[in-house]
């Protein structure tokens, strides 16, 4: 045994226990830290070959290695902002840095910088794919698509009709209408007598504008509806004429035992207000049942500002508006990794992939794999406090002996030294 050999490992096992008290600190400095994840110390030993069962021993050391408990989830609290985020089960958020470099955290206390973007409080700006009027898609092992989440819209902003739904009921016993509105007569239709039913849709252009379009439903023969759209602005005296043609139709309906079987969806092509929009007819029945037309609605909205912005549990953003619908804004999606604890951490709360964490994968929240989002809800730290400081305790009796070991070592070798004097 080389009494040189037990003080260098001495010095191994203070700088081990040097390194657990490390995490333990950086661990309680950040015990208040949205979405901090806990770092721990794993020991392992290092042996030097003794020969062949010699009564020789050379000691060897310890090594250690930092981990990270990036998989486990620390308490929610709830908060008051909408734009405060949590993350219920597995994922991560999709952050950008300023270079516009890519990173994944859990910290989701975003807020908006001076330019709208939701920026969290290690600056950091939130990844989403943005909604033009259909559902977005997520590219599955990339960031393709991914832009910085802006909800500082200001002043009026106005959204064209792109699609709407129309629910009711078409009267099974309804007679065989003998004025048809397609040929838009230029006498008043008397729509009681010809079975028609008639009722009204708003929508809107590019510019905010209300635009109402009249329907009109005609039988002509069993289970056979005609229907014909006009805008509404073109009538005469909220009726026929119009001055001008239909904008969608006339097209036929065809039912089977009550069931609209074809179309489905008529479209109106209106190039006076530069409008094209698909209406699902598919929830108009033909029953028994006296014929309404008094559901459904069309998306857009007019001239207005935006209230307010809310999250929903899939990620979805949405403007929100005094008078009309919410209007959706963008999707945030969700990243995971085969094995989250062996992700790169870095400063601010923010993780890279590695060989050993495997690639990325995007998918959107509540679907499989992924869990859902919560807003005014954040993420705490994992922390244990009362773990934490019996860690360093244990830390510092290891530490305090390890250098008593060392100081035996000294001892003995200032003892040899004497020898000599």
């Amino acid at each position: 045994m080389s009494l040189f050999g037990t003080m260098k490992t001495a010095v191994s096992g203070m700088n081990a226990q040097s390194n657990k008290l490390g995490t333990v600190g950086d661990n309680i400095a950040n015990a208040s830290t949205t979405g901090y994840k806990s770092a721990s110390t794993a020991f392992s030993s290092l042996v030097l070959n003794s020969g062949g069962g010699g009564g020789n021993y050379n000691s060897g050391g310890v090594d250690t290695k930092v981990k990270y408990s990036i998989s486990q989830a620390g308490a929610t609290v709830a908060t008051q902002s909408p734009t405060d985020l949590a993350i219920n089960g597995d994922g991560f958020f999709v952050v950008q840095d300023a270079s516009g470099s890519i990173f994944l955290t859990r910290a989701g206390s975003f807020t908006a910088d001076d330019n709208g973007n939701l920026v969290n409080d290690a600056g950091f700006t939130l990844l989403g794919y943005q909604n033009n009027g259909t559902t977005p898609t997520t590219v599955v092992n990339s960031y393709d698509g991914l832009v910085p989440v802006n909800i500082g819209a200001s002043g009026l902003t106005a959204t064209a009709s792109t699609e709407g739904q129309l629910k009711g009921n078409l009267n099974k016993s309804a007679v065989i209408a003998e004025d048809l509105p397609s040929e838009n007569p230029t006498t008043s239709i008397d729509l009681e007598k010809n079975g028609i039913l008639k009722t009204s849709m708003t929508g809107y252009n590019a510019y905010g504008e209300t635009v109402k379009y009249d329907f009109y439903f005609a039988k002509t023969d069993v289970d056979t509806w005609e229907v014909t759209v006009y805008d509404a602005s073109k009538s005469t005296n909220g009726g026929f004429p119009y001055s001008d043609g239909p904008v969608s139709g006339p097209e036929t309906m065809n039912y089977d035992i009550g069931t609209l079987t074809d179309p489905e969806t008529i479209t109106i092509d209106d190039p006076n207000n530069d409008l094209s929009i698909t209406i699902d007819l598919s929830a108009m029945t033909q029953l028994g049942s006296a014929s309404t037309g008094d559901g459904g609605n069309i998306n857009g909205n007019p001239a207005e500002a935006v209230q307010s912005v809310s999250v929903s549990a899939d990620g979805t953003v949405y403007a929100n508006y005094a008078k009309s619908a919410a209007r959706a804004l963008y999707q945030i999606p969700l990243a995971d990794v085969a094995s989250p604890d062996n992700l790169t951490v870095l400063s601010g709360n923010v993780f890279q992939t590695s060989a050993e964490s495997g690639v990325v994968t995007l998918g959107f929240a509540g679907t499989s794999g992924f869990g859902s989002i919560n807003s005014k809800q954040l993420e705490s730290s994992n922390v244990d406090t009362a773990t934490e400081l019996t860690e360093m305790i244990q830390a510092q009796r290891s530490y305090t002996a390890n250098s008593k070991v060392f100081q035996t070592g000294s001892d003995l070798m200032e003892t040899l030294i004497n020898l000599v004097r």
